[in-house]
């Protein structure tokens, strides 16, 4: 057997993910892709998920968890060794195509280093390009042969700059239910079903929980000490950040204190009636749940004034529900969720907007409504899952490479 008819049975695909939501895209695309190619390789960067399904991961996937301009500064030289690494050796190893998932300022790199060594480069996950310079797409498309986008919104924008862009639909809009099971997830976390239950998700990290919790904690003591029966629970993303609530916490006992959760973030969004969280994926996470929320956020003012002394910023929204319901055409202004960043991010606004929430359940209504509507949009007219899609986006690239 020749060299190319191995490369063809066996091709080997390099994956660089970065972050724990990146491992898990990861995971999902190695699973689908084996299943055209059973005898693929996989190497690269990823993390403990995209191992369990067969991965080799050359390095740690914490390597590229940074969290702010000012941390990934700080790292910099560390990052470009990496990156010198990871790119002599995958020039070396020739792989049918790279994908690099998520982690832009790490990742883009890399593929833009590895197309001028002609190899095949997919980015999946797009940058924000509708929020921070859209003429970045350009940019990307020096870098990547292919992007794959988890919003309907992004394909055009790229190609209006000549880039290929597909939408692959997000995968957390296949793993809710369009009908959320509120009775369900209360049963399951033993919450009484005829009280009000408040959500509280101040961040998946423990810097993020240092910078943020407090603000959060006391936001929803304020609402507990005005709502009669009201029910807080808190889900943990992991153990270092569940030791860093119980902290804040202390040590209140009893049915009103608030329930830490080791996980379960997904059941304890279904369970509220109301989601008090960062902004970030959780906010899409409370959107597809069907549930109203309040995201609040604050990042180091060193970053903020560099983005607004750079004019980086291109919207006047911060979280995914509020910017995918004005691409969905509800409307230019269209708020549907409270947003209290930096200056605005204090307890006692957290507090006033949570409270809003709770005292009017035909505005909740109509924000269930809204979230059915954009939770059909992240489906769109796909016939998989977003697995899959991404996976015949790849191979196709991987197939052209066989010509």
């Amino acid at each position: 057997m020749t060299p190319t008819d191995t490369a063809n049975l066996a091709p080997l695909i390099a994956i660089s993910a970065g972050e724990d939501s990146g491992d898990q895209l990861g995971a999902d695309l190695v699973t689908a892709l084996r299943r055209r190619y059973p005898q693929a390789r996989f190497v690269g960067i990823g993390g403990a998920r995209m191992q369990a399904v067969g991965f080799d991961s050359w390095y740690d996937i914490k390597e590229l968890s940074l969290f702010g301009f000012v941390e990934v500064i700080s790292h910099l030289p560390r990052l470009l060794r990496l990156r010198k690494q990871l790119v002599a050796r995958l020039v070396d190893a020739k792989p049918a195509v790279v994908i690099g998932i998520d982690a832009p300022d790490f990742n883009l790199g890399v593929e833009k280093r590895l197309r001028e060594a002609g190899l095949r480069t997919v980015h999946y996950v797009s940058p924000s390009v509708w929020a921070w310079r859209e003429k970045r797409a350009e940019k990307i498309g020096r870098s990547a042969d292919r992007v794959l986008c988890l919003f309907p919104m992004e394909p055009p924008i790229y190609a209006r700059h000549g880039v290929d862009a597909r939408f692959v639909g997000h995968p957390l809009a296949d793993r809710f239910a369009m009908v959320s099971d509120r009775a369900g997830a209360r049963d399951f976390l033993q919450l009484p079903h005829n009280v009000p239950v408040l959500a509280v998700l101040p961040g998946s990290r423990a810097s993020e929980i240092e910078r943020l919790g407090r603000s959060f904690i006391e936001a929803a003591g304020k609402v507990a000490a005005t709502l009669p029966g009201l029910r807080v629970i808190v889900p943990a993303a992991n153990e270092r950040v569940h030791a860093t609530l119980k902290a804040l916490l202390g040590d209140a006992q009893g049915d009103d204190a608030p329930l830490l959760l080791d996980g379960h973030a997904h059941e304890a969004m279904l369970a509220a009636d109301v989601v008090l969280l960062a902004s970030g994926t959780a906010a899409l996470e409370a959107m597809l749940a069907k549930r109203p929320m309040v995201v609040g956020y604050r990042v180091s003012p060193v970053s903020y004034r560099i983005a607004r002394m750079l004019n980086m910023l291109k919207t006047d929204v911060y979280s995914l529900p509020n910017i995918l319901a004005r691409a969905a055409g509800m409307g230019d202004k269209a708020v549907l969720v409270p947003e209290l960043m930096q200056d605005d991010f204090t307890p006692d606004k957290l507090a006033e907007a949570t409270l809003s929430l709770f005292q009017d359940s035909e505005r909740r209504g109509a924000i269930v409504t809204a979230f059915e509507q954009l939770h059909r949009a992240l489906r769109g007219d796909l016939e998989g899952q977003a697995g899959d899609m991404a996976a015949d986006a790849v191979a196709e690239l991987v197939e052209a490479g066989r010509g």
